[in-house]
């Protein structure tokens, strides 16, 4: 099995037509049929559905395709990796990013990046979400890092992380001694949410509307700091990523509790341009990123 053979079939699942992957890869459309008969053949699974009139991939086919992007773009950062071994890091690297990764998930990878590849230059911009997605789309950033990330056309998302919400409120709160804590118990609770165009807000509202569940906003903010900035002030609620309130815990100025109830979750991951540039200083920081990667979504 060559590496041909990958490409062979993403142009094939790209097209959905056997006559333009062939047209793409100079081969026959004949071959195109060997190839992928010769794989079924070896797993013993089917990878096309031939009873649909139109070209559509088994279960098994969409496992293939993503195990074959993931052997294509190991292979091509193959340069990429050279040039790391021999230390020839060099310019400059741009990261947009919503404020809650840049200060709590992004500093440690910063700090390993920046001393392993010391002639990088990184910036960081703190942007809303829709803004990072504007950014990597007209090449003003490299790497855009959001929750809920989603595929656009010419933009590739990579889900990297996923990062568990809690309930966040004052300590002595009177829902911080209530065992088992369920979404029922926030109906008309005093709340403080993110404004209603960032999408962790979109996710809670869904999963607070499909329980039946109304609180009663006291504020909407842009930004998870002022959220619970305003928790505090307010002596309300929130649901906020956990990771960003550890120092808060810590300190004793608010206390968090876990939700007994599904999709108390959000996922994490870049965005890039694509198809991904071959810059080495984005290849190599991606690197920090996707060994933790759970899927890669497809471009919309």
């Amino acid at each position: 099995m060559h590496i041909e053979g990958f490409k062979v079939f993403c142009d094939l699942c790209d097209t959905g037509n056997f006559s333009r992957a062939a047209e793409a890869s100079g081969i026959t459309q004949s071959a195109v049929s060997q190839q992928v008969r010769a794989v079924e053949k070896r797993f013993g699974v089917p990878l096309i559905d031939r009873d649909k009139k139109s070209f559509h991939l088994t279960p098994e086919g969409h496992v293939y395709l993503e195990v074959c992007r993931d052997i294509l773009n190991r292979y091509d950062s193959l340069g990429t990796r050279f040039r790391v071994a021999r230390g020839e890091l060099k310019g400059r690297l741009r990261i947009a990013s919503v404020i809650s990764i840049a200060l709590h998930n992004l500093p440690p990878m910063l700090k390993q990046f920046r001393k392993n590849h010391p002639g990088v230059e990184v910036t960081v911009d703190y942007r809303k979400a829709e803004e990072i997605y504007e950014t990597i789309e007209d090449g003003r950033a490299d790497l855009g890092l959001v929750a809920y990330p989603k595929a656009r056309p010419g933009l590739r998302a990579i889900t990297c992380w996923q990062e568990r919400l809690v309930l966040v409120m004052p300590p002595g709160h009177p829902l911080t001694g209530r065992k088992p804590l369920g979404l029922e118990h926030l109906d008309g609770q005093r709340f403080v949410g993110l404004t209603p165009d960032i999408p962790t807000r979109q996710h809670l509202d869904k999963t607070l509307r499909a329980a039946g569940v109304k609180v009663s906003y006291v504020a909407e903010l842009e930004n998870i700091e002022t959220v619970k900035a305003a928790v505090e002030a307010e002596q309300a609620i929130s649901i906020i990523p956990e990771t960003s309130v550890r120092q808060e815990i810590k300190q004793g100025t608010l206390s968090t509790r876990q939700l007994d109830a599904e999709r108390m979750w959000r996922p994490m991951g870049a965005i890039t341009r694509r198809p991904m540039p071959e810059k080495p200083s984005l290849l190599e920081f991606l690197s920090l990123l996707t060994p933790r990667a759970k899927a890669l979504i497809p471009t919309a």
